[in-house]
């Protein structure tokens, strides 16, 4: 039996009561995930995750309600995929050609306690032979907790991959004046949102209070970072593994972006990123492989 709506891909993808497929917002193809604790769902565009709710809590993930989905176009919250570059580069998309690209779906699966795993590869791309040796999975584990892992290898024989990968998670909050962040106490980093050439400074306080636009790059920061949301009265904690960076970032309404974002949503969102950046990139051996992982949990206040 063939799926309609994922043309090719055979019925065994779906999982009653857990697993189905939907066009989503500009007919894209959508996977929507149902556990016994939460809901989540994931584009192919990009292998996109755009929401993940524990029942009885609002969504951990923010979305731009002005969010472009078509082909070509980044979608705008969730968790954007950055690979192989993060940032800007000249003449190629910001942030990497992943999150522009269809990914295959390669495997679902649902445990005994009804944890479902989606595994999804990017597909290679004849225009790009600079990175025909670069082979890519995303697996997504969806719980109680969101778990995202990034897997990249160097399928070439001789010949070095230097790379960036960043999951830019962008967090719902109900208000960003009541949003603390703890876990970079001491911790060095660069401020561009003073300046394109980032500003050397260190966190000196106890938590973060973001107050004005911010977009702080914190090299070497391994730890595990908590958002504090007293307007949801919930902890989010984002640890992570294979992880040299974080990345905190709230355009306010003095940043110019896109008209995929309203300025005015930057009050119920916040993003903590996590990756391997600038001096913190991969410089990955051929035949090795690199996997970046992330674990989204929250608690009550």
């Amino acid at each position: 039996m063939e799926n309609t709506i994922f043309p090719g891909r055979p019925g065994k993808f779906e999982i009653p009561g857990r697993v189905t497929f939907a066009h989503g917002s500009g007919g894209l193809p959508k996977i929507n995930i149902t556990t016994g604790r939460s809901t989540a769902e994931i584009y192919l565009h990009g292998a996109h995750v755009t929401g993940f709710q524990k029942n009885g809590e609002p969504p951990l993930l923010f979305m731009s309600r002005l969010s472009r989905f078509a082909a070509g176009k980044a979608i705008r919250g969730g968790v954007p995929i950055c690979l192989p570059w993060f940032g800007q580069r000249e003449g190629e998309p910001a942030h990497g050609f992943v999150r522009i690209r269809s990914w295959e779906l390669v495997e679902t699966s649902a445990g005994q306690d009804g944890t479902v795993t989606i595994r999804q590869r990017l597909p290679k791309d004849g225009a790009r032979p600079e990175w025909s040796a670069l082979h890519t999975e995303f697996v997504v584990t969806i719980s109680d907790r969101l778990t995202m892992e990034l897997v990249t290898a160097n399928e070439s024989a001789d010949q070095r991959l230097e790379i960036e990968n960043c999951l830019h998670t962008y967090f719902q909050v109900g208000d960003i004046n009541r949003v603390s962040i703890t876990g970079l106490q001491g911790a060095p980093f660069n401020d561009f949102a003073a300046g394109a050439a980032g500003a050397r400074k260190v966190e000196n306080d106890a938590v973060l209070r973001i107050t004005k636009e911010t977009n702080r790059v914190y090299p070497d920061a391994t730890g595990t970072v908590e958002i504090r949301d007293e307007n949801l009265a919930r902890i989010i904690r984002v640890e992570k593994f294979n992880s040299q960076f974080t990345v905190i970032w709230n355009p306010w309404t003095t940043q110019k972006l896109p008209d995929d974002f309203d300025p005015a949503e930057h009050r119920q969102m916040v993003c903590v990123e996590s990756g391997n950046l600038k001096q913190n990139k991969i410089s990955l051996p051929p035949g090795k492989t690199a996997a970046l992982k992330v674990v989204l949990g929250s608690r009550p206040l």
